[in-house]
């Protein structure tokens, strides 16, 4: 069974960018799809990205399409988030997710209720 856990939240200003890196131990990372999620004080937890197993397939959130960039190395069992040209709106604890999926399953998932390993979280504040 896979753990997760993320690293690179910090406090920026509005504008800045951050990396988000999601280690993978314990399991087959190849095997997982990836996505990152994002949870705002007293909001519910929002998709933001995912990536399929190999990483040629991504899919994004509208509000962060064009600003978010999701990759992975399935070499060093990491998932990455590249935030770009952040915003106040952004600050959230950012959490990294997996799903064991087949090769062949490039399906868009984006519910929370779909991955089943979870890391712990990391905040990331955007001043105005």
């Amino acid at each position: 069974q896979v753990q997760l856990r993320e690293s690179g939240g910090g406090l920026v200003q509005a504008g800045g960018s951050l990396r988000l890196a999601c280690t993978a131990s314990g399991g087959m990372f190849s095997r997982y799809a990836m996505a990152w999620f994002r949870q705002a004080p007293g909001k519910e937890r929002e998709f933001v990205a995912r990536i399929s197993r190999s990483g040629g397939s991504k899919y994004y959130a509208d509000s962060v399409k064009g600003r978010f960039t999701i990759s992975r190395d399935n070499d060093k069992k990491t998932a990455y988030l590249q935030m770009n040209n952040l915003q106040p709106s952004d600050t959230a604890v950012y959490y990294c997710a997996a799903r064991h999926t087949i090769l062949s399953d490039n399906t868009n998932y984006a519910s929370s209720s779909d991955y089943a390993h979870w890391g712990q979280g990391t905040q990331v504040t955007v001043s105005s």
